[in-house]
């Protein structure tokens, strides 16, 4: 597999970096298109952004490797990620993780063999009043459910 940004994506780095005093301030954005891209920020995926932005691999491998939101190995294409924080977990997060864990057959930030899900236990998604909150890849849902979680992850698995 190759690695490197289109031209379009490039312009989009720099108009990125153009919005910070300092470019190297746009890390962030540019490892999350990097992720969407790829599906994960490997080793020479983290190169490149270096490469891109003119950092250190080391700046931006302690950047990717600070946040959870950036995947070091690779991920379902369908992640989800169920809140376990205490809002949720009062309110049957636990019971969510467990579900879908069973149900995939697999645990926390694993993936299943096929690469179509993973799971991951979050510890705050933000959204304690409408908690239990799971999200299936950018897609949020609160109050979930485990009849809504199983609907869900059935519509996923015929897309």
């Amino acid at each position: 597999m190759s690695i490197s940004f289109t031209a379009e994506e490039l312009r989009k780095i720099d108009e990125l970096k153009s919005r910070y005093p300092d470019s190297k301030a746009a890390i962030m954005p540019v490892l999350w298109m990097a992720q969407h891209k790829w599906g994960w920020l490997s080793e020479d995926v983290m190169r490149h952004v270096g490469d891109v932005m003119n950092l250190p691999y080391a700046h931006v491998k302690g950047v990717a490797t600070f946040y959870t939101m950036y995947f070091k190995k690779p991920m379902g294409r369908h992640h989800v990620q169920v809140c376990t924080n205490v809002s949720c977990m009062l309110r049957g997060g636990e019971k969510l993780l467990d579900h879908v864990t069973q149900r995939l057959g697999i645990g926390n930030n694993e993936a299943t063999a096929d690469g179509l899900f993973s799971i991951e236990e979050v510890e705050c998604m933000g959204a304690c009043g409408g908690a239990p909150m799971i999200a299936i890849n950018e897609t949020f849902y609160e109050n979930a459910t485990i009849e809504e979680l199983d609907r869900l992850l059935s519509a996923a698995s015929v897309s």
